[in-house]
């Protein structure tokens, strides 16, 4: 897909349930169980949330998020762009825009966990593998 004209990405405090939850299952990432009520504390909870916005139409195609202290380390997480917009340069955007965020705060540390197939993506945007680590998960209640 060529580059999207007309899509803004922006940070923001608050955002609708709805759009949310819609990428995230386009992600694969959400389940039936999970609770929809979580969703506005997540987005207020976190450092940084950046949404991707189609000007004309208003439609959220992306968003992806931050988790920091706000002074030492960051993690980026929960990038997801809506697959019919895909390869049109809206993930970097995003990515750039919780980076800026990061690097505005003083933020120098920040580190994300890939799926393998987006290690590449990652990669091109300046992340690199950290040797001898092993990203780990809590399962319980899963």
């Amino acid at each position: 897909m060529e580059s999207v004209e007309g899509v803004d990405v922006r940070l923001v405090r608050e955002y609708p349930v709805e759009p949310i939850v819609r990428l995230y299952r386009a992600g694969g990432w959400w389940h039936d169980h999970y609770d929809v009520s979580h969703v506005p504390p997540m987005v207020r909870g976190s450092f940084a949330f950046a949404v991707a916005v189609v000007e004309a139409t208003g439609e959220t195609v992306g968003m992806g998020r931050c988790l920091s202290d706000g002074a030492s380390d960051a993690y980026i997480q929960d990038v997801i762009v809506d697959p019919a917009y895909r390869g049109a340069g809206i993930g970097r955007r995003i990515v750039d825009c919780l980076l800026d965020a990061c690097r505005k705060a003083g933020i120098l540390w920040i580190g994300v966990v890939a799926e393998p197939e987006a290690v590449a993506f990652y990669e091109r945007e300046g992340f690199s593998p950290l040797p001898g680590f092993v990203a780990m998960r809590y399962r319980a209640g899963d």
